[in-house]
């Protein structure tokens, strides 16, 4: 592989993962906004294959703001968001836990 290549398949590389989120994520919404509004299944099809769209558009990384999109489009259907907690998620690092009590030591000089 040359040198010029390297950037196209690390481009293909990551439009792929970024893929594979946005279509795990989709499912996840879908079943959580199925759960809160059964039978309302084809009308959140439609509205997350729209706001996938505009995710799209907005960002590289669409995952990251597909979830707020489609919160504003149920919104605007007179609809609550679903709850979208899952404990199967990775936990982000708990800053809180981290004692904040100890004295730091600072050298200046």
């Amino acid at each position: 592989m040359t040198t010029e290549q390297q950037p196209e398949a690390a481009t293909a590389v990551f439009l792929q993962t970024v893929s594979a989120a946005i279509t795990q994520l989709k499912q996840r919404l879908q079943q959580d906004y199925e759960q809160a509004y059964p039978g309302l299944g084809e009308i959140i099809h439609l509205v997350l294959d729209a706001e996938e769209e505009k995710a799209w558009e907005l960002s590289l990384f669409p995952h990251l703001v597909l979830p707020d999109l489609v919160e504003a489009h149920v919104a605007k259907l007179n609809l609550q968001p679903a709850e979208t907690k899952h404990d199967d998620l990775p936990v982000p690092h708990r800053f809180f836990e981290i004692p904040t009590s100890q004295p730091a030591l600072a050298l200046c000089g």
